[in-house]
């Protein structure tokens, strides 16, 4: 390749790579990257598999049992004769083959609860895997607003760091010209290393949070990632409406996969008490089937024995009848089974009030947070310009020799200090909101 084409080629070989390196991600890529990619959601994706078998299979134990047999058997010594009905001494053999089936018509309805109790299992299954996928999208959510805080805090630290740089350079010149003591340059330095400090720890952080959410989205052979952060604009206190637990928990209880399971398992609880109770009952069954055989010893007047072809035909033999069974003492262990059955129906239905109690105490705790956090993005505001006000007019005060660099460094620190408070309640305000609209029905994430 000669270096005219070498060049281009390389040119767009290294934008090829750039751009692959540049790839920013929004959160919903983030969500559908990770449900796509996650190991354990496949665990659950299985069981609902398996849960769906074992309720085709319930449907299918309906269907008649039909099972064919054949054996092949040497007689030597002293056997009957299946030919004559009498004892000989001879070596012979006979081989059997049979055609039978059989259909339960009662069985005190335990296949038709089998049915209904898969079938409830198997829609468990589902709200399971469905809730794991909630979960999931909740956690990089959580992934991605940590980065996106991070990002905020490493903005602050460079700005606070510019600030300290200004002021270090100010310094240096006004000790050029006699207006500052050397002190003043020690106390400019100290607030540019902390800065400096304060900026690394903000950058690991950062780190720290983006290799969280390439963890949670299973995003392999990379370690950095970038984000489009989706800014939320958070209602104000005055036009926000204030929310009431009792409306958001009726919406929730609607749909909320996790209750929705237990309250299926708890269902077909009830139906697996049906089924041990169907062990107290007769059952009826009916069968029928055919057999034939070739035997050696079916010897025609010459003493050959009858060709297989004839014998199979003239062998043949049909049955058919029914089947009555009575328990009528088992070491009362059908009774024992009845009463464990209802045990676990308690059981299931107590966990069902147990998951609609948490998930109540839950929506609570999101619904006083939320009303509370209104009150302090206001006043976490309020606050943040106040302080930056202040930091201006120490700035300021600084510049021309009114306050010393201790009072400059406490006034820029509360203010750091400021927007931290404002960016963590903003993002908590966010998260909030985001949940509480997830449990009121709303389509926050793209999930089936």
């Amino acid at each position: 390749m000669t270096l005219r084409f070498l060049i281009p080629f390389v040119f767009f070989l290294l934008l090829g790579a750039n751009t692959l390196a540049q790839e920013k991600w929004t959160l919903d890529e983030c969500i559908a990257h990770a449900l796509e990619h996650n190991l354990q959601l496949n665990n659950f994706e299985y069981t609902a598999d398996a849960g769906r078998e074992d309720y085709r299979q319930s449907i299918r134990n309906l269907l008649p049992v039909v099972n064919a047999s054949s054996n092949y058997t040497v007689n030597s010594g002293r056997a009957e004769d299946p030919n004559t009905g009498t004892f000989v001494v001879q070596d012979f053999f006979f081989n059997n083959y049979s055609l039978q089936s059989n259909i339960d018509l009662f069985q005190g309805f335990q296949k038709i609860n089998a049915i209904k109790a898969s079938k409830f299992l198997y829609k468990a299954a589902k709200e399971e895997s469905l809730q794991q996928k909630y979960l999931l999208a909740f956690r990089v959510m959580q992934a991605f607003n940590d980065i996106r805080f991070s990002e905020g805090l490493v903005a602050i630290a460079n700005e606070q760091l510019g600030v300290s740089k200004t002021n270090y350079q100010l310094v240096e010149k006004q000790i050029e010209l006699g207006l500052m003591a050397g002190a003043d340059l020690y106390e400019a330095k100290s607030a540019l290393l902390a800065d400096e400090l304060n900026l690394t720890q903000s950058e690991n952080q950062l780190a720290a949070a983006k290799l969280a959410l390439i963890q949670e989205m299973n995003l392999e052979n990379t370690s950095e990632i970038e984000i489009i952060p989706n800014i939320a604009q958070v209602t104000e206190t005055e036009t926000a409406p204030k929310m009431q637990s009792d409306s958001v928990y009726s919406k929730a209880r609607e749909f909320l996969p996790l209750v929705k399971a237990q309250e299926l398992r708890a269902q077909a609880a009830k139906k697996q008490v049906g089924i041990a109770r169907g062990n107290l009952y007769p059952s009826l069954s009916l069968f029928a089937g055919v057999s034939t055989g070739y035997f050696e010893t079916f010897r025609d007047s010459l003493d050959n024995t009858l060709p297989f072809r004839e014998q199979f035909r003239d062998n043949t033999s049909q049955f058919y009848g029914l089947s009555l069974n009575v328990p009528i003492s088992n070491g009362w262990s059908a009774r024992s089974r009845v009463k464990q059955a209802k045990i676990e129906k308690l059981r299931q239905e107590n966990n069902l009030e147990l998951q609609e109690q948490v998930l109540f105490q839950t929506i609570q705790q999101l619904v006083q947070e939320y009303n509370s956090l209104l009150v302090e993005l206001e006043q976490s505001g309020q606050n943040m310009e106040a302080q930056r006000m202040a930091f201006t007019i120490a700035q300021k005060r600084y510049e021309k020799g009114m306050v010393n660099g201790i009072e400059l460094f406490t006034a820029k620190n509360l203010f750091a200090s400021a927007q931290n408070e404002n960016l963590q309640v903003r993002l908590r305000s966010e998260v909030n909101k985001t949940t509480l609209d997830f449990y009121s029905g709303l389509p926050i994430f793209n999930i089936n």
